[in-house]
């Protein structure tokens, strides 16, 4: 429950740090809880109280807003919810160990020590670290343990049916994942699933409209850029043991999801598409990719 608390205050958090006049009342109001009940909860769970975490997160992304815009420093304080340039210099000093200007001469880190693991994550989000390391083996048993439970679960609704309803022929059936799928929209879906991510793990938006009636020259660009990011970023989370690092994905209804679960959700969909993608170049007279399968590409 501590947890569950804490993702949704730094979903609340990085909604609000712009609002200058919000208080530690105002955050707990929109989380349904009482100012005592979530500073206890937050700092059981992060070791900072609400109001110090905000200020420390502000901080970091003046740092951030320092070292790579030509702003005046009163600007950045003004952005950081400072009334003057005086109280910005002496608070940036006593976390940076030197005013806002000279580090802006010399830059050092701009995360500060904290217990919490929650960080500013250029541009305008925040990202909050793994409680628990967990590895790229780690990842890979569990994807296994869910393709033997969803397997079992398939088994389990399929002796509900009649043999006529078992023995039926399929017709593939794409309903809540692809409308209307054809080679291009899918290999375009399949290129735009890499970039959605990828903008997501740099803090930027993604452009869905670049997938309609998309040429394959424009997929043939976008892939060598987004394929190689994202594969290295995937990298880098493996093996930093990162992969139960929280990712907040914004919206209407945001949802906070581990960076493992990221890496599951786009291969598994892939898969489905790429199987749908095989068969149809294959009907189209492009039989040597062995039909997507990947076992003779990893042995290899």
């Amino acid at each position: 429950m501590t947890t569950d608390v804490l993702a949704a205050f730094v979903d609340v958090l990085a909604d609000a740090l712009d609002e200058h006049a919000v208080n530690g009342a105002d955050l707990a109001a929109r989380l349904r809880l009482s100012r005592s009940h979530l500073d206890r909860m937050v700092a059981a769970a992060a070791g900072e109280r609400p109001g110090a975490l905000r200020r420390r997160i502000l901080l970091e992304r003046s740092a951030y807003r320092l070292l790579t815009g030509p702003g005046h420093i009163l600007d950045v304080a003004v952005e950081a919810g400072y009334g003057s340039h005086e109280a910005f210099t002496r608070a940036f000093g006593r976390a940076y160990g030197v005013p806002p200007a000279e580090w802006r001469g010399r830059p050092d880190r701009i995360r500060l020590d904290t217990p919490s693991g929650i960080h500013f994550h250029p541009p305008n989000g925040l990202r909050v670290a793994a409680r628990d390391e967990v590895s790229s083996m780690d990842l890979v048993r569990t994807m296994v343990d869910h393709h033997v439970w969803l397997l079992g679960e398939m088994v389990g609704q399929a002796a509900t049916l009649t043999d006529e309803q078992l023995d039926r022929p399929i017709e593939i059936s794409v309903e809540g994942i692809d409308d209307h799928p054809t080679l291009r929209s899918l290999l375009s879906r399949l290129v735009g699933q890499l970039g959605m991510w990828h903008a997501n793990l740099t803090g930027q938006e993604y452009d869905f409209s670049v997938e309609q009636g998309e040429s394959v020259q424009s997929m043939r660009r976008r892939l060598s850029d987004v394929g190689t990011a994202f594969a290295a970023e995937v990298g880098e989370l493996c093996s930093a043991n990162r992969l139960d690092e929280l990712i907040v994905c914004p919206g209407e209804n945001a949802e906070v999801y581990t960076a493992g679960g990221m890496i599951a959700h786009v291969l598994t969909f892939a898969s489905y598409r790429r199987t749908l993608v095989a068969g149809a170049l294959h009907d189209a007279g492009c039989d040597d990719l062995d039909s997507g399968d990947p076992i003779r590409w990893i042995s290899q």
